[in-house]
């Protein structure tokens, strides 16, 4: 904003007519510098709302999250993991690559192996509903690259 407005004052200072053509020229530059100026900062105002109402989903996220995974813990045996959501780290003691998936119909938390995936069906243990995935190589390898980060 100053820097437009000490644009404004060397036009002035100068004496440029504003009738003439490059005077025309000067004070529409100013005037499309001055209309970029607020739009710039309007953007900026909805950014920076946006990224609020962002923190404040992600927060409720991250309580619905733990409201259902505490929910899931209090349902299963505690030596049964079969069906948390495996934030609190209880990943079987092998090396092997785990994913979550939600079943559908009952909404639990089910861990898949490389294995399972590659076969592309499992049976939910909540419910027994069978799920089928349709994953080829490419996909499970994006997979295995986004659990990595």
């Amino acid at each position: 904003m100053d820097k437009i407005a000490f644009l404004k004052g060397l036009l002035a200072g100068q004496d440029t007519d504003s009738a003439s053509k490059e005077g025309k020229v000067y004070y529409a530059i100013c005037e499309a510098l001055e209309e970029l100026l607020t739009y710039t900062q309007e953007l900026e105002d909805r950014v920076a709302e946006l990224e609020e109402l962002c923190d404040i989903l992600d927060e409720d996220l991250g309580d619905l999250e733990d409201f259902l995974c505490d929910e899931m813990d209090e349902d299963d045996d505690e030596d049964d993991c079969s069906s948390c959501c495996c934030t609190s780290g209880c990943m079987d003691d092998d090396d092997e690559e785990q994913y979550t998936a939600i079943c559908p119909t009952c909404g639990k938390c089910i861990i898949l192996d490389e294995e399972t995936l590659e076969e592309g069906e499992t049976v939910c243990p909540g419910c027994g509903e069978e799920l089928d995935f349709n994953f080829d190589e490419l996909e499970i390898e994006t997979l295995e690259a986004d659990s990595a980060e």
